[in-house]
């Protein structure tokens, strides 16, 4: 295991290089996959699933 010591300017920098040099849907997927990561995060707050929007579509 290697430790690498850098500032945060640094790390962010290497950060940006590396996902520029993914291709336009790579950084889709890893956009994709980040917010799904943190979606997954234990929270304080409890979402409240009886307010949301419900579209009803009744035929005729």
């Amino acid at each position: 295991m290697e430790m690498h010591f850098q500032t945060k300017e640094e790390s962010n920098k290497k950060q940006q290089e590396a996902f520029l040099k993914l291709s336009g849907i790579e950084r889709i997927y890893s956009f994709l996959n980040l917010v799904y990561q943190v979606n997954q995060y234990p929270t304080k707050n409890k979402v409240d699933k009886t307010k949301n929007f419900i579209i009803t579509i009744k035929s005729k």
